[in-house]
C-alpha cells in the first residue's frame, strides 16, 4: 500500500506519517508539498490513498481535490485540513473527497477512516453499516453517501 500525505508543514507530514506507519506497518510513503508535487507524485505512482490538505502554496485545494478526481476518479481522497467542518466538509464531498478529517481529531479518526476508504465496506453508495461507525453521513447528489470523519 502507497499512501500519498500532501500538506505543506513538514511536522504534520511527518506526524502522519509515524501515525499510518503504526497502524500500516507494510505501507510505503510518499510526500507532496504543493499542488505541483500532488499532480506529479501522481503522475508517477500509483497511491492506494491520498491524504489532501485543502490550504497548500499553489491553487485551492478545491480546484486540486476537483482535477484529482476528474484524472484518477478511482483514487480515494481524504481531506485532513484545520478548516471548519461546516464551511468546507460538504463541499469537499460533493467534490469527490471520501472523508473530511478535521486535523484535531486526525489521531483518533484518521487510521479508521484509511481502513474505511481502502475496503470494500466503504463503496461509494454504501451508508454505514452500524451506529457504531465514526462520523456522520453525508448525502451527495443522485443519492449517494460519503463519510465525514470528523464532527460538528
Amino acid at each position: 500500500m502507497l499512501i500519498l500525505i500532501a500538506d505543506d508543514h513538514a511536522a504534520v507530514r511527518h506526524g502522519l506519517r509515524e501515525m499510518l506507519a503504526d497502524e500500516f506497518p507494510g505501507a510505503s510513503f510518499t510526500e507532496a508539498v504543493n499542488d505541483s508535487e500532488v499532480l506529479l507524485a501522481l503522475a508517477n505512482s500509483r497511491p492506494s490513498v491520498l491524504l489532501l490538505d485543502l490550504n497548500m502554496p499553489g491553487r485551492s485545494g478545491l480546484d486540486l481535490l476537483q482535477e484529482i478526481k476528474h484524472s484518477y476518479p478511482q483514487l480515494p481522497v481524504l481531506i485532513v485540513s484545520v478548516q471548519p467542518e461546516d464551511q468546507y466538509a460538504a463541499p469537499c464531498l460533493r467534490a469527490g473527497a471520501a472523508a473530511y478529517i478535521n486535523k484535531v481529531n486526525a489521531q483518533e479518526q484518521l487510521p479508521q477512516a484509511v481502513q474505511k476508504v481502502l475496503s470494500e465496506d466503504c463503496d461509494a453508495g454504501d451508508p454505514p453499516k452500524d451506529s457504531t461507525d465514526v462520523g456522520r453521513t453525508l448525502q451527495r447528489p443522485r443519492g449517494k453517501t460519503y463519510k465525514s470523519f470528523s464532527v460538528f
